[in-house]
């Protein structure tokens, strides 16, 4: 009698498991894929943006003829209000979008990557406590209310009877958001594995906070207005300059998450 053997195919004898697992692989692959592409679409509009705005707000000191702060170029009845709140409002998208493409970039709290000392611990700790995103995300929103109130005739300064509620509001608004935007320099200056953008941003911060810091100076002192007022637009440049500088340094962040799915999904097959 002949005997029947049954033989089966390599591809019956694998677990069904492994093919669900090799889909699911796929699908988390095509995910982490759209995830990296959208980040940097994101980073370069975001960019783009913020580099328009840049732009727009030389053009808008270029049609002043007298020693002014930035502020005052979208003060009430300035010709250059317009144009100056339209800069703002690139400043708020280009940041918001480049804070998204660089959600999850945060200070290494333990000091990894970097070249700190053990005086900064402290500092390290606080400043990893929220992702470098949160702090430009905050920024922007500040500058958005700044926009929406621009200071009265003059910029007048917190002292005085001409000083108003929409001064106090629009000067709040826009120091905060320089604070902000400085801490979220000073953030990315411990991010761990990126060592020319910490470079980069722990210069940019410390310069933004004390140029920026030596021109309201001066402006509360009442001397000196037309160097200060010149040391506030430098500042503004730095400050937006970084932020064009770290939405290109995004760029294709989220590709290592998509390589890491492609080796599970090579795996699971």
């Amino acid at each position: 009698m002949a005997s029947t053997v049954s033989r089966t195919s390599p591809s019956a004898a694998r677990p069904a498991g492994g093919a669900t697992a090799s889909a699911t692989g796929r699908t988390g692959a095509s995910r982490a894929a759209a995830g990296a592409a959208s980040r940097t679409a994101a980073a370069v509009v975001g960019s783009a943006l913020t580099a328009v705005a840049l732009v727009l707000i030389w053009v808008a000191r270029s049609r002043v003829d007298r020693p002014v702060y930035v502020s005052e170029l979208g003060a009430d009845g300035e010709p250059t209000a317009a144009l100056f709140e339209a800069a703002l409002l690139l400043v708020v998208a280009g940041g918001l979008l480049v804070a998204w493409a660089g959600r999850g970039l945060r200070a290494a709290r333990d000091g990894r990557g970097t070249q700190a000392g053990r005086g900064t611990r402290a500092a390290r700790r606080l400043l990893g406590a929220w992702s470098v995103s949160t702090s430009i995300a905050a920024a922007s929103g500040l500058f958005l209310v700044a926009s929406q109130v621009p200071c009265t005739a003059g910029c007048p300064l917190p002292v005085g009877a001409t000083f108003t509620v929409q001064d106090l509001v629009h000067t709040t608004s826009a120091v905060l958001a320089f604070a902000a935007a400085c801490v979220a320099m000073l953030q990315a200056s411990f991010v761990a594995g990126r060592g020319r953008l910490r470079v980069l941003s722990m210069t940019s911060g410390v310069s933004v906070a004390l140029i920026a810091a030596t021109g309201g100076l001066l402006s509360l002192l009442r001397v000196g207005t037309d160097v200060g007022g010149v040391l506030e637009l430098v500042a503004t440049t730095i400050a937006i300059g970084w932020l064009i500088v770290l939405g290109v340094s995004t760029l294709g962040s989220g590709h290592g998450d998509a390589d890491r799915v492609r080796a599970s999904v090579r795996a699971a097959a």
